[in-house]
């Protein structure tokens, strides 16, 4: 069942009091850190990327510096967190391209940054949101899709046309906010096995039990 308007509009209300400022659980010091972070967290928890950057930007601190990587040095660096091969090749393969096209400067918008080898929209949209504070789109991870569809603000499963979904019914003022919101919530509160519905805030709205979602 999908929400109207007002009973959207009324769980932004509700959970702006539980996360009212939230940005992302990456610990990053730049945004080519943001970046290289969030590449990094694809199939892998923030904890355990927190863990390993900053070895990995203890050797490689600037996308020069990655840009001349061997793929080899920085996999054994990344390898807890997983596809460390895939990773190791985006993350010395966008570096190269900030150094050539960009300046070295990680670019501020939408189309730029999806010419980064490893970067999607999720991505993306993560960068421009923390870093930029730019709302170009809303973050899509397994955390808002679940909250997303469970709520009922969207009955699509894949990311692209969630985010179109969330894009068309959400305020646009409140874009950066829902991504992070949802996801801490994801986290805390409306997680995949076993949701804390009894003490979710937005329980008497939410249509949860007339839908499922795999997470």
């Amino acid at each position: 069942m999908l929400l109207k308007e007002k009973e959207i509009l009324e769980i932004i209300r509700i959970l702006r009091k539980d996360y009212p400022a939230n940005k992302t659980a990456l610990k990053h010091k730049d945004v080519f850190e943001l970046l290289v972070c969030v590449i990094l967290s694809a199939q892998c928890t923030d904890t355990r990327v927190n863990m390993v950057a900053p070895n990995l930007f203890a050797v490689y601190p600037t996308p020069q510096k990655m840009a001349v990587a061997k793929q080899e040095d920085v996999e054994k660096i990344i390898r807890s967190t997983g596809f460390y091969h895939a990773k190791a090749k985006s993350i010395i393969s966008a570096s190269q391209t900030l150094v050539k096209n960009f300046g070295g400067h990680v670019p501020d918008n939408m189309k730029d940054l999806l010419t980064l080898r490893g970067v999607a929209r999720k991505t993306a949209n993560v960068v421009l949101a923390d870093y930029f504070n730019k709302a170009e789109g809303i973050v899509v991870d397994t955390h808002v899709k679940r909250v997303s569809f469970r709520t009922g603000l969207t009955k699509e499963t894949d990311p692209v046309k969630i985010e179109k979904d969330l894009m068309e019914k959400v305020p646009k003022k409140d874009w950066i906010w829902l991504g992070n919101a949802f996801v801490w919530h994801g986290r805390k509160v409306c997680n995949a096995r076993k949701p804390k519905c009894s003490v979710c805030a937005v329980n008497k709205i939410c249509p949860k039990n007339k839908v499922t979602v795999s997470a």
